[in-house]
């Protein structure tokens, strides 16, 4: 796969697994909405702050993330950290119409929180062979990116 068909995986994927270490050393997966990308380093999400993934990442920020597409049999595990966002401008970029439903007292509410995660490198898969990413190569192909909404185009 090239870099450009990564992006066009990762831009295509709605929806992304992540995986953490809980406290007591187990590994979890948690499928997350992932529409917010600025290029293939860093992913946004949001969610609860008082939800366990979270808790567990801000003690040990080591994650991967992972993007497929079953029926093209194709694939990118990123693998990288997390970090937490409480900043009003990440929760500001990442706030829908309707998210009071789940957080009632709006932008401000203090189990909504913002999940960022940034890739150090990555494993790609597809039908025609397999290969890595290297920290490198996705910090040439970043640069000068901003972040992106994907989300209107699943609608």
């Amino acid at each position: 796969m090239t870099i450009d068909e990564i992006m066009n995986l990762i831009d295509r994927s709605q929806f992304a697994s992540i995986g953490y270490t809980d406290e007591l050393g187990r590994q979890n997966i948690r499928r997350i909405f992932c529409t917010w990308h600025k290029g293939l380093g860093r992913h946004l999400t949001s969610t609860n702050t008082s939800s366990s993934h979270i808790q567990s990442l801000l003690k040990n920020e080591k994650a991967c993330l992972y993007f497929s597409d079953d029926e093209s049999f194709e694939a990118i595990c990123l693998f990288g950290k997390v970090v937490v966002h409480f900043e009003k401008e990440y929760r500001e970029l990442l706030w829908n119409e309707g998210d009071e439903q789940y957080y009632p007292n709006g932008v401000d509410d203090e189990d909504y929180c913002i999940l960022e995660f940034i890739a150090e490198s990555g494993r790609f898969y597809r039908y025609d062979g397999k290969g890595d990413l290297s920290n490198a190569e996705i910090t040439t192909f970043d640069a000068g990116k901003e972040f992106v909404n994907r989300a209107d185009s699943f609608k």
